[in-house]
């Protein structure tokens, strides 16, 4: 008799989420496992008018977030608009994910909450 694996849950950071506005844009970013951690690539951008063809459309957004448990992870975040890269953790709370990133040793920070689409 076979015994069929049962398959592995997915991390609550797995899924399709929407950024804030910042800049006057805001996006559709893909989360998905990459390697031992999970990354995030910018999918759909919008503006004012609709959607549009950003600069960063394809990119990876969030890297090489760690899970730490509890919905919580550490990684890497790349904001767009002033194309820095901050030392990242996230919170991830049922549909709402909790950013926050950090330069200069945590002397510079901003903060995002996003909501689950998918």
């Amino acid at each position: 008799m076979l015994a069929l694996a049962a398959p592995a849950a997915a991390e609550p950071i797995e899924g399709t989420w929407q950024t804030e506005r910042d800049g006057g844009s805001y996006a559709h970013v893909e989360i998905a496992p990459c390697g031992n951690a999970y990354c995030g690539i910018l999918v759909r951008t919008f503006n004012e008018t609709g959607e549009y063809r950003a600069p960063g459309l394809g990119q990876q957004i969030v890297r090489d977030m760690v899970p730490q448990g509890g919905g919580r992870y550490e990684g890497r975040v790349w904001r767009p608009t002033n194309d820095k890269v901050y030392s990242g953790r996230i919170t991830v709370e049922g549909d709402r994910m909790a950013l926050r990133g950090c330069i200069v040793g945590g002397l510079i920070c901003a903060s995002q909450t996003w909501v689950r689409i998918d």
